[in-house]
């Protein structure tokens, strides 16, 4: 998920963005009012977080536009004034959370990972499928309490085919979710990602739990939801159901069918 930070102060800015590097977050530096309000309006970013003090438009001049242009991307406030006054001013423009600038980097990380579950409908950082456990908090995989080792690219697949499991995603929709729309490779890497993927998936015993929607991308289903959408049918011989002679080339009947 790649997140994008509004702060025009450059000690601030690199200690931050070093902290969400380390956690595996992907972010985006924006110097001023204006160039956030351009990447918010142009690229989807899964969060943004908002110093109240860059040049141009502040912090909740950021906000307010971005409301206005019905931009949901959920926001972090950061301010060095920690007034109620300034908190309820924060919320009342929109603001997802609020924090005092600057911030602990530890509860910054929580804080982000936590917004993130809760804007994909999610209360609890884990989330099982089946025998896989995916960590949201930290990026982990585990199958029947085995690590599985994936990189940073292939987790982020992964993650979005589970937060979204049930529906089909395109491979555009996977590309902004690793790229956020910038500097993006062609997209048969996606292919590359998802092959990669259910070979890992494969060698820990999980199998079929990808399946590919031709002409539109990927989708990921719970083992139960496959079984109950596709039965298992019987193979049965037609002497043993019908007396009457197959036709030549007919020896079986698929039962249900």
């Amino acid at each position: 998920m790649r997140i994008l930070f509004v702060e025009d102060h450059f000690a601030s800015s690199r200690t931050i963005l070093s902290t969400l590097k380390k956690v595996g977050l992907t972010c985006d530096l924006a110097r001023s009012g204006q160039n956030a309000l351009e990447l918010l309006r142009n690229y989807d970013y899964g969060l943004a977080i908002i110093s109240q003090r860059p040049p141009g438009l502040d912090g909740f001049a950021i906000l307010s536009t971005l409301r206005s242009l019905k931009i949901t991307t959920p926001v972090i406030m950061l301010s060095c004034i920690d007034t109620a006054e300034t908190k309820l001013r924060a919320f009342a423009l929109g603001a997802d959370d609020f924090m005092r600038h600057p911030p602990d980097m530890a509860e910054l990380a929580a804080r982000i990972q936590a917004i993130m579950r809760r804007s994909n409908g999610f209360a609890h950082p884990v989330i099982q499928v089946g025998d896989l456990s995916l960590d949201l908090n930290s990026q982990s995989v585990t199958v029947r309490d085995q690590n599985l080792h994936l990189t940073g690219k292939e987790f982020a697949v992964l993650e979005l085919l589970v937060l979204r499991k049930g529906i089909a995603q395109t491979k555009e929709t996977f590309l902004n979710h690793l790229y956020g729309g910038r500097d993006e490779p062609d997209i048969k890497i996606i292919d590359v990602f998802v092959c990669k993927l259910r070979k890992k998936l494969e060698r820990m015993g999980i199998r079929n739990l990808i399946s590919t929607v031709w002409g539109k991308g990927y989708v990921l289903y719970e083992p139960q939801e496959r079984s109950v959408a596709t039965p298992m049918r019987t193979l049965v011989p037609l002497s043993t159901i019908a007396h009457t002679q197959p036709h030549a080339g007919q020896a079986l009947r698929m039962v249900g069918e």
